[in-house]
């Protein structure tokens, strides 16, 4: 007998391979008839968030607008808690049918996965649909403040280290991620006072027991139109339209100041690409929409593209950069 193993003949392997052949041709047919189909019955998109607030506002938005294109309701399920990671893991969880959607962004994809013990990979759990916006940091003061400009906080933080104050909504906030980055890029050493979510911080500000705030343009653009506060600069690569007269980070010396709320739409890992795809080109209809860039611009967000490909990019960016954030400021959570 030969030594040799047996190996299939050429008829058998040709066979074997049209069989296989013939699966990934049906499983894509499948991923088409789907996506023809789609959607077929209500959407329910994951806010983790409460209610009332600004992830709430623009995930009803952006619902209410797809489910108009779309032909079927979104229904806006809140489920706030952990750090956004309740509503997160529920959506990574869920069926890859593209039926259950999540509101995601700077908490969900990027910070809370971090700081506290996620049941899922921000990085593999979920298929990105795309942004609708983001909201850049505006650095706020109180009106009565001895601080016009940004080099004037960084001059007196610089003259009595350890003494200013800058406050947040907690640990792990947008503000707090904020105020660690910009105090490290400009060598201060200021207080962080985290509070505990709610409008303390903002309440303090205002009665002058903090000094500034690193706030999202979503909570404090109304604040300064109402003459709450007053905005000393903002985080984006150009000046705000409704706010012209204040200068950027980059403007004052800080190019690489990059902490910036954000907004996205990602299904669960292995939703069907011609599913994510029909999701993502009606997003990307639905920004387009005068109403919608208004609403957006009206509460200090930048509207995105929509586009999966920014999207795919934007997340683990953000994620790694976090990653060293947390771990050279030596960032807890509460």
């Amino acid at each position: 007998m030969s030594s040799k193993q047996s190996t299939p003949s050429q008829p058998r392997r040709t066979i074997t391979k049209l069989l296989a052949l013939t699966v990934l041709a049906s499983l894509g047919c499948v991923g088409v008839a789907q996506a023809q189909t789609y959607p077929n019955k209500p959407i329910t998109l994951v806010v983790p968030y409460p209610a009332g607030g600004a992830n709430d506002m623009l995930g009803r938005l952006i619902g209410q607008k797809l489910s108009e294109g779309l032909g079927q309701p979104v229904i806006i399920d809140n489920k706030p808690g952990a750090g956004t990671l309740i509503g997160a893991n529920i959506v990574a969880k869920a069926p890859a049918d593209g039926y259950t959607l999540l509101v995601g962004g700077f908490a969900s994809n990027a910070v809370s996965p971090i700081l506290f013990k996620a049941e899922y990979d921000p990085l593999t759990a979920f298929e990105p649909i795309g942004m609708f916006g983001t909201a850049p940091t505006v650095v706020i003061t109180y009106p009565a403040s001895p601080y016009k400009t940004i080099k004037d906080v960084v001059d007196a933080a610089k003259a009595k280290p350890g003494v200013l104050m800058y406050g947040s909504s907690g640990n792990g906030s947008p503000l707090h991620m904020a105020g660690e980055m910009f105090t490290a890029q400009a060598k201060i050493d200021m207080i962080h006072v985290p509070y505990k979510g709610g409008s303390a911080h903002i309440l303090d500000l205002i009665g002058g027991r903090l000094d500034v705030i690193f706030d999202t343009s979503t909570n404090s653009t109304s604040l300064i139109k109402g003459g709450k506060v007053r905005p000393i600069a903002v985080s984006s690569k150009t000046r705000l339209p409704d706010f012209p007269d204040v200068p950027t980070l980059t403007e004052a010396g800080y190019p690489d100041f990059a902490v910036n709320g954000w907004y996205a739409l990602y299904a669960p890992a292995k939703t069907p690409k011609e599913i994510t795809q029909k999701l993502s080109a009606e997003l990307q209809k639905v920004l387009k929409k005068p109403e919608v860039i208004e609403k957006l611009r009206g509460v200090g967000v930048t509207p995105g593209t929509g586009e999966q490909a920014e999207l795919a990019k934007y997340g683990p960016a953000e994620f790694e950069k976090y990653s060293k954030l947390i771990k050279a400021a030596n960032i807890k959570a509460d």
